[in-house]
């Protein structure tokens, strides 16, 4: 149990808002929760989902006093109401990405830190322990020097939430935040954390399908990192809405011989130099709530204790920093250098 947190508000109610619900209710079931949301729900729906309060103002949801607040409304409302909430001394988990964009993103970081607000990123990846794994192993030198990185993430969006119409969710809506790029964020996340600051980006940036979409579905991008030791390391990553083979994937070439992260096997396997086949280093599949269960007792330990978050807010304006200037990189086809 939260000894600071006692209320806590969820922003939006789509699915990933549902899931922090039921997520906290299994875990810190003493905590009441406040939903808000642009849609009333009446007694009976707020029974059935166990939740204390749910009000479509911003203003009311204050009054019920949260110690806490997890943003999951599309990426384009974050910043609006993360602003109201960070000048009320309420602490914040804002889903991935932080935003569509990088405007007003600082200026959030900073009434986070004058009104000693935690402010959280949400890339739950992070807490795949199979990646964690795969850091690890690339940092004790597994494979000596690296030489290059290959990124590639795919899933055709249809697919993602059989249940609704692909058209009208997020993913599909340029308004709303929508794209490949923000929505697959995690990997441009994944790959700075673990290889370092990206130094300059060159891209391809398309809508290649037919899905009826308005915003990119396909991304190719070379991820410059900062010089190490004098040389330059790259990454090529593939993000799409379009492949059918759902895939999650990282390997990292190196002088010893080439590591694998597989995020859908929840598998770390090793190719040493002059060997004939893979060996399986490690292996975990947890279930899906998994990353998004330590990602919360990570934020409310944050909050418990006022230490640093495990992932900030300028994490968040980081990846946003890098997704602009791949489609700019795009745009005019050329090389972009990150700020």
């Amino acid at each position: 149990m939260s000894s600071f947190i006692k209320t806590v508000l969820i922003v939006g109610l789509g699915s990933i808002g549902r899931r922090h619900v039921g997520i906290i209710q299994s875990i810190f079931p003493k905590i009441n929760i406040i939903v808000l949301r642009h849609k009333k729900y009446n007694s009976n729906d707020i029974k059935a989902l166990g939740l204390y309060k749910c009000t479509t103002s911003v203003d009311e949801a204050i009054e019920f006093n949260p110690q806490a607040a997890i943003i999951s409304n599309p990426p384009s409302k974050h910043i609006e109401i993360a602003k109201k909430l960070a000048n009320k001394g309420i602490n914040l988990l804002i889903e991935k990405p932080i935003s569509n964009s990088s405007e007003g993103v600082q200026e959030l970081i900073d009434i986070c830190y004058q009104n000693k607000v935690i402010l959280m990123t949400g890339y739950n990846m992070r807490f795949f322990p199979s990646l964690i794994e795969f850091k690890k192993q690339i940092h004790c030198k597994k494979i000596g020097k690296i030489y290059s990185i290959r990124s590639e993430v795919g899933q055709y969006l249809p697919n993602w939430r059989p249940e609704s119409d692909y058209r009208c969710g997020v993913s599909a809506q340029q308004k709303l935040g929508g794209g490949a790029l923000l929505e697959l964020s995690h990997e441009i996340d994944y790959l700075s954390w673990i290889f370092g600051g990206i130094s300059w980006v060159k891209s391809h940036v398309s809508k290649q399908s037919d899905l009826e979409v308005d915003v990119e579905d396909s991304a190719q991008v070379i991820l410059g990192f900062k010089e190490v030791e004098g040389a330059v390391l790259t990454a090529s990553l593939n993000i799409d809405f379009i492949r059918h083979d759902t895939t999650r994937r990282c390997y990292a070439i190196g002088e010893k011989g080439t590591l694998l992260w597989d995020g859908i096997k929840g598998q770390v396997e090793f190719f040493e130099k002059s060997s004939t086949h893979w060996e399986v280093l490690f292996s975990s599949s947890p279930d899906r709530d998994f990353t998004y269960t330590e990602e919360i007792k990570s934020f409310f330990s944050s909050v418990d204790t006022n230490k640093k978050p495990y992932i900030s807010g300028e994490d968040g304006l980081k990846a946003v920093n890098i997704i602009k200037d791949i489609k700019e990189s795009s745009n005019n086809n050329s090389i972009v250098f990150c700020k």
